[in-house]
């Protein structure tokens, strides 16, 4: 999966991402207005407009609340195959798992009838801005990678090394960022609770 990077430094931008074209034929195949998308996701126009000209990638629990409003899966909308195969395997490109130049990357869970999906993520120093603490439904696991990561779980802060691992009630508001010189990165799962 390749998602959408403008480099800071340079006036181009990459292909569009998987997730980039999918999210907008997605939308347009529903019917959808951005408006819409907007009021059935709970997102801002504005934001929704950016992740479909990949100006920005979602949170994990945006993703979930864009897949839910139009009524598909994450793996389509982050533009995998619809596979119903009971072993799924998503190989890594160049010895590194997900997309390395992006902030997350869904590595595992493609298939509708998973209860969990997993995501590198490789949060960034600074907080983007406008990025509010992410929150969704179900149990996260945090396994640290590389580097050190700040994870802000309600009021309470944790800086985590790589080896350390958390597991949480994911509807605690929550939010990571990288407090080392070198980049750093995290195995996410998410267990969705089924009833």
């Amino acid at each position: 999966m390749v998602w959408s990077v403008i480099d800071a430094g340079n006036n181009f931008e990459k292909e569009p991402s998987a997730m980039t074209l999918n999210l907008k034929f997605l939308r347009v195949q529903s019917g959808m207005t951005l408006e819409q998308l907007a009021a059935d996701s709970g997102l801002t126009r504005s934001y929704l407009s950016k992740l479909e000209r990949g100006l920005s990638s979602p949170s994990i629990g945006s993703a979930l609340k864009i897949a839910e409003a139009l009524g598909t899966t994450l793996d389509r909308f982050y533009g995998q195959p619809d596979d119903h195969d009971p072993i799924t395997i998503v190989r890594a490109k160049n010895g590194k798992a997900g997309d390395v130049d992006t902030h997350l990357s869904l590595v595992a869970g493609l298939a509708p009838e998973r209860t969990m999906r997993a995501f590198i993520v490789r949060p960034t120093k600074t907080a983007k801005r406008g990025r509010i603490m992410s929150h969704h439904e179900g149990e996260e696991i945090l396994f640290i990678l590389t580097g050190r990561i700040e994870l802000v779980i309600g009021k309470r802060k944790e800086t985590l090394n790589p080896g350390d691992c958390i597991q949480f009630d994911s509807t605690i508001p929550h939010k990571l960022t990288q407090v080392s010189s070198e980049p750093a990165s995290a195995l996410v799962v998410i267990a969705t609770k089924t009833a």
